[in-house]
């Protein structure tokens, strides 16, 4: 990658960092930008270690997300620990090269869908404290809608963008000892990672989701890969496209209904020590608490 690519990996991130919408810095990420120039600027194809490569790159969201909120380890360290993840799977995917693409696609599918659909629990949104101003913002995402957080500000304009320019040139020195998972290399990734670390639950969740949209676009360079380098591009690009477009179209009006008229017929929660019967008094004693039947008048009939 030239130095067109390392300017495209700065405007990537400087774009994420400027988007406030947890789902749609995920898009932004999961675009596939840096494996197109990778495609371009290499003799490097598309075989199965780069489907391999994508579910490295979830995995090296997932272990930065879990090293950095779960065991509070700092940003920059849990960004190292991902890359060095990713590292380790990419030098046992070169040594066992060329990797068969069908029985590879077909297990990345499963995993997916099984990662995707898999019920999981939804915790309550958490509140993190940042690490310039000590305010607290919210990273939950409720109802299935990502959440707008504030960016933090902690250095000017124009010093983020020089941080993030020297970031890209590094991590494209670094990633060109992959060889061929130089296509799939987190690039912006790393970046991002420190960028997004805030919201980095709601961002892993989301960028798992659309990494069946990179499976497309190196599903559709593959099958195209034979022909021209321009027309496989455009084929991968417009599976890619077709793929995200389905991922963020809005849920059907039949389906929002059911799962409120589901909602609607629960029962309600019973209790578990069932309420006493209410029983009738006693037939000596009247509502006014005096033995025995009572006139309308109020005296006391005679025995």
């Amino acid at each position: 990658m030239t130095v067109v690519g390392v300017l495209l990996l700065t405007a990537v991130v400087w774009a994420v960092s400027l988007i406030r919408s947890v789902r749609a810095r995920a898009l932004v990420y999961s675009l596939p930008l840096p494996t197109t120039l990778a495609l371009v600027g290499t003799d490097f194809t598309v075989d199965g270690a780069q489907l391999l490569g994508v579910v490295g790159l979830t995995l090296f969201f997932l272990v930065v997300t879990v090293l950095h909120h779960r065991f509070r380890w700092h940003i920059l360290l849990a960004d190292l620990a991902g890359v060095a993840g990713y590292v380790a799977l990419s030098a046992g995917l070169l040594l066992v090269s060329p990797v068969p693409f069908a029985p590879v696609l077909l297990a990345v599918l499963v995993l997916w869908t099984v990662a995707v659909l898999s019920p999981c629990r939804r915790d309550r949104p958490a509140t993190a404290k940042t690490g310039d101003t000590g305010e607290t913002e919210g990273t939950g995402d409720t109802a299935g809608t990502a959440e707008a957080v504030p960016r933090a500000n902690g250095l000017p304009p124009l010093a983020r963008l020089l941080v993030i320019l020297a970031g890209a040139i590094v991590t494209v020195l670094f990633g060109q000892l992959l060889r061929g998972m130089v296509v799939t290399f987190p690039y912006s990734g790393v970046l991002v990672a420190v960028e997004t670390r805030r919201t980095l639950p709601e961002f892993s969740r989301h960028f798992a989701r659309n990494s069946i949209a990179l499976v497309a676009f190196m599903v559709g360079y593959y099958l195209l890969r034979d022909g021209a380098e321009q027309v496989a591009l455009a084929g991968a690009w417009a599976a890619f496209a077709v793929v995200a477009t389905a991922l963020h179209l809005p849920r059907p009006r039949a389906l929002r209904f059911r799962s409120r008229t589901a909602a609607r017929r629960e029962p309600p929660p019973r209790d578990e020590t069932p309420t006493a019967r209410r029983e009738p008094p006693p037939r000596d004693e009247t509502p006014t608490g005096h033995p025995g039947p009572v006139y309308r008048t109020g005296a006391r009939c005679p025995d």
